[in-house]
């Protein structure tokens, strides 16, 4: 029975950590909420739809450090309390992960994030769902630089 590799999403006060394992090998990176916000914020930039391409990248990122990859194959459900371009809160369910067909296990694939963005006293409620199911190409060269890293590691 072959061993699947982990993907592993957690959210502790105002850092979100990505972890990718595969046997004994991982890679771990940290999105410090409060620093990105707080640039979206200086910046006029729509912090939900910010956090997740944020996202998307550190996922790409962490599974390449473990298991160098052309095409990584996200799928994750969103819901939020308005627009992408304005919500202040969204939900993540992230159901599928797929490395060139290998297939991640996910542990910790639903998250939350509040205070995104301010409201007004006035604020209104409206439901928003969205459906996220993208493949992410690593570029040759970044992919041939993952490979470097990963058979120096191994040497």
């Amino acid at each position: 029975m072959a061993v699947s590799p982990v993907l592993v999403v957690k959210v502790n006060d105002s850092v979100v950590g990505v972890r990718a394992r595969l046997y004994d090998d991982f890679a771990e990176h940290e999105i410090i909420l409060n620093s990105v916000i707080t640039y979206w914020w200086a910046n006029d930039l729509p912090p939900a739809k910010k956090f997740l391409e944020l996202f998307d990248s550190v996922i790409k990122r962490t599974i390449n450090e473990i298991m160098p990859h052309k095409i990584l194959n996200l799928k994750y459900d969103v819901k939020s309390n308005l627009s992408l371009e304005e919500a202040s809160e969204i939900e993540i369910n992230l159901t599928n992960v797929d490395a060139d067909g290998v297939g991640f296990k996910i542990e910790g694939n639903n998250i939350s994030l509040s205070g995104l963005k301010k409201i007004d006293d006035d604020f209104e409620s409206k439901d928003f769902s969205f459906t996220f199911d993208q493949s992410i190409e690593t570029p040759d060269i970044v992919l041939k630089q993952y490979k470097k890293m990963q058979k120096n590691q191994n040497s």
